[in-house]
């Protein structure tokens, strides 16, 4: 198992360098990528539409980190066996390796401007709270979330290949329904309960809530979320590991 978490790790480096390689700007691209993405939206809800008002900025920005951290993973791990064929032919690897790559890979990569943001908050908007100290639970929980989303869709994924275009499309309206551009709190609770089926409402508002007005999160909102993802990654694992041999034998059909 420890040569497995190496190989993880010095793959997801690995990828890092190649990725921030392929392009002139390099390892700025991270930085840029999710700031022009949330710049495109900016401009249709503050300056389009007049929506926001003070704080726009970092309200939007802290939801779309957070959701990219997500929705990117996601995307990527539901590919990570298909994507990897021809080195299943070749080598035998558990199969759990290859959405953990991927996983770790973004992870990394949301570590660097997630940190940039905080030193955003420090300087330009001077919010600095102890509640900050909750961050790294939220990060786990988060991660475990994308975990288990990602694992059960790259176990299912190899089965049924068309799924990926649903899940593309999911993810386009999960984006809208994860309240990045809103505050579902302000919602009618009626239609509030519907919202926070989505787990990721809760753990876009728990970052809000530590970052942007230094309180602490909601933590039996977040338990229920954690039982979520601890409850997915096991089915995730048992599936990958249940079907372990049969992905080389799909990737050769």
């Amino acid at each position: 198992m420890h040569h497995y978490v190496e190989l993880v790790w010095y793959k997801a480096c690995a990828d890092l360098r190649a990725e921030a390689a392929r392009f002139y700007l390099g390892v700025l691209w991270w930085v840029l990528e999710p700031v022009l993405y949330m710049a495109v939206f900016y401009l249709v809800f503050s300056v389009v539409l007049e929506r926001g008002g003070e704080g726009f900025v970092s309200f939007l920005l802290c939801g779309m980190m957070i959701w990219r951290w997500f929705g990117s993973s996601v995307m990527r791990c539901a590919n990570a066996i298909p994507a990897n064929a021809r080195l299943m032919l070749q080598v035998y690897l558990p199969k759990y390796l290859f959405p953990a790559i991927v996983l770790v890979t973004n992870t990394l990569r949301f570590l660097i401007v997630f940190t940039l943001f905080l030193i955003y908050l420090v300087l330009v908007e001077q919010t600095l709270s102890t509640t900050w100290l909750a961050l790294p639970v939220l990060m786990v929980i988060q991660f475990l979330l994308i975990a288990a989303c990602a694992s059960l869709l790259a176990a299912v994924v190899p089965f049924m290949p068309d799924l990926r275009i649903l899940v593309e499309n999911g993810l386009t309206l999960m984006l809208f329904m994860s309240g990045i551009f809103y505050d579902v709190s302000e919602f009618p609770a009626d239609v509030r309960a519907y919202f926070y089926l989505n787990p990721m409402v809760t753990v876009i508002e728990s970052y809000r809530a530590v970052l942007l007005e230094g309180a602490w999160p909601d933590w039996s909102a977040l338990a229920i979320v954690l039982l979520i993802s601890l409850l997915g990654l096991a089915t995730a694992v048992y599936l990958l590991t249940r079907f372990d041999r049969r992905y080389a034998k799909l990737a050769i059909s």
